[in-house]
């Protein structure tokens, strides 16, 4: 079905149009349309028309509205206001006639970018033979909410997990692993992904804290290792055999914490520092000749006028070292020409720790100048700050370690769980949830839960991480949103022979009104979204919806209703607030449940 114009589309034309025909010297001048609280749109284009055209805002106001089309179902009442605004008032017939257009689409209305082109998005990147903790939890989901949102507005992305899997540490690893061969057996059911996943990660833990005892007290251990490097740099048949064993033992890991997460990751998406080293070479040499990078102290580097040390000297990006390593940036330059070159990028997303802006900012500008990244395409960081505790520190164990991952959220799972039963207890008897059915709850509740929490802040900001408040059935929660859906799927089943069917000849009170103009949003919110990279704004639409569904379900009886037109036109809106808050929490990588 074609996308459904929301009424702010179609108020705005309706204003165009009449602007055109009442004031034709202004040209096609904008109403600057917006949300208002005094009516349900303000148009204030009027104010800088006055301005340029020299007359009298009130005056020029009364002539557009002169020009609107009398009888127009759209436009209830357009009234001038202060010093020139028109305060715009929709007729209940349009919010209604334009939910039930949006209700008879799939996609609810919501259009495809009319300039949609191809994302690689860089997200959830952990380190292979290392445990995921907390730092990794950001990159993760708000990746993921990035992918969905991006892709329902029709854009074509890639996904890209740029794991740690190359570097001297693994001189280390496969050595002892030589020397130690059985270190990474498995003994657990490979059929129970969290069991193997645990062990592999107590394997790759125990191997790493042995090796690396071995490597600082055993000199002759410490050169063999080195030696271990260099077979491995070089491309050595064994060597590359052992080190492929570290990275699928820590695959098995890292997709036990993903599926836990809800998340899915394919192997064809991870690409680690690992898959550009073919390039590294060409890249320096590319940069070199163009004059892009000069050597300096025997390393190869890009300088810039606007970064420079707490001594005023020069700090450059260095992308090979003196001693012939690769920087992090040479295989983050050779990602670009790769992601840009090969797989056709218009955009290149990267969701990383705002901790690293000056090293994303300094390898952009680099690869802008040796020509990888072109006009038109775009590479944007969108930076993420710190996960607190609490106490509005740095989240750590109470031994000051970094929090497992996979601890957190096991808990988190645990808390919603004790939630979903207490209130199960409430539920009358056919609406009892089996134990088994408490246990997939929790789950889908404990980590929305955490989700939202950190998606409901702005990136760019830490936020504390707070189970208690996470759980929570009141306030700006996961939860309280899980519930509002599953109290409409409640009404829906118990509404018999009635159906959801929209009646625009009715009447609407006002909290159908606030909740019909919300619904109706929801298009303009996911555009916004996509085009700045900002899911917070989604997860404060959706909040917003639930609360003014609350509202509604508090004011305006569904089931007993004064007539069954009244009731089903309800039922309706009941329906299509169900099916918008599915739809949202779903691009936010949140489930839904039917029964809570």
């Amino acid at each position: 079905m074609a996308s459904v114009p929301s009424l702010a589309s179609t108020v705005q034309q309706r204003l165009a149009d009449a602007l055109s025909a009442a004031l034709p010297e202004a040209g096609a001048a904008d109403p600057l349309l917006r949300r208002s609280d005094r009516a349900d749109f303000q148009a204030n284009g009027i104010l800088a028309l006055a301005k340029k055209l020299k007359g009298n805002p009130r005056e020029l106001a009364a002539k557009v509205v002169d020009a609107l089309p009398s009888g127009d179902p759209v436009l209830k009442e357009v009234e001038v206001s202060g010093p020139g605004f028109l305060n715009i008032t929709v007729g209940d017939r349009a919010i209604t006639e334009t939910l039930a257009a949006r209700a008879g689409d799939d996609r609810l209305g919501v259009p495809y970018a009319q300039d949609a082109g191809t994302t690689v998005i860089d997200y959830a990147q952990p380190n292979v033979a290392k445990e995921m903790h907390v730092g990794h939890l950001r990159s993760a989901v708000i990746g993921d909410a990035m992918v969905q949102i991006l892709e329902f507005a029709g854009e074509k992305v890639v996904r890209r997990h740029h794991i740690g899997d190359w570097g001297t540490q693994f001189g280390m690893l496969i050595q002892y692993l030589i020397e130690h061969p059985h270190e990474l057996d498995h003994k657990a059911d490979s059929s129970d992904t969290a069991a193997s996943g645990e062990e592999a990660m107590s394997n790759l833990n125990r191997l790493y804290k042995a090796s690396r005892a071995l490597f600082d007290s055993d000199e002759e251990f410490k050169a063999r290792s080195r030696d271990r490097v260099v077979l491995l740099q070089s491309g050595d048949d064994e060597t590359l055999k052992l080190w492929q064993r570290f990275v699928d033992e820590s695959k098995i890991y890292f997709y036990s914490v993903f599926t836990k997460l809800d998340m899915v990751i394919d192997d064809a998406d991870v690409v680690g520092e690992s898959g550009y080293n073919d390039m590294l070479d060409e890249t320096c040499r590319l940069l070199e000749e163009s004059g892009v990078a000069v050597r300096s102290e025997g390393a190869l580097c890009v300088f810039f006028d606007d970064v420079k040390g707490p001594d005023g000297n020069p700090v450059p990006l260095i992308v090979r070292k003196s001693n012939g390593g690769y920087g992090y940036a040479a295989t983050d330059l050779s990602a670009i020409r790769d992601r840009v070159e090969n797989l056709g990028a218009d955009t290149l997303l990267y969701v990383v720790d705002a901790r690293q802006s000056l090293h994303f900012k300094m390898v952009f500008e680099t690869a802008r100048r040796a020509g990888w990244l072109k006009e038109g395409t775009k590479a944007v960081q969108l930076a993420f700050g710190t996960v607190l505790g609490k106490d509005g520190k740095p989240f750590k164990t109470r031994e000051g370690e970094t929090v497992r991952l996979v601890d957190l959220l096991d808990e988190a799972i645990d808390r919603a769980s004790a939630v979903v039963r207490e209130k199960a207890e409430n539920l009358p008897e056919d609406e009892r949830l089996t134990e088994e059915e408490i246990a997939e709850r929790g789950a889908q509740v404990g980590i929305g839960a955490i989700k939202y929490a950190d998606l409901s802040t702005s990136a760019a900001r830490d936020y504390k991480f707070d189970l208690d408040q996470m759980v929570s059935l009141n306030g700006d929660t996961s939860v309280y949103l899980q519930y509002a859906y599953a109290r409409i799927q409640s009404i829906l089943r118990k509404s018999g022979d009635a159906e959801p069917v929209p009646h625009p000849e009715l009447d609407l009170a006002p909290a159908e009104r606030a909740l019909g103009l919300h619904l109706d949003r929801f298009g303009e919110a996911l555009a916004e979204v996509a085009e700045s990279y900002e899911p917070h704004k989604l997860a404060a639409y959706l909040y917003g919806l639930a609360s003014l569904y609350t509202t509604f379900y508090a004011e305006c009886p569904v089931l007993k209703a004064d007539t069954p037109e009244q009731s089903e036109n309800r039922l309706f809106l009941c329906d299509l607030t169900a099916r918008t808050l599915r739809q949202g929490m779903a691009l936010l990588g949140i489930r839904t449940p039917e029964r809570l």
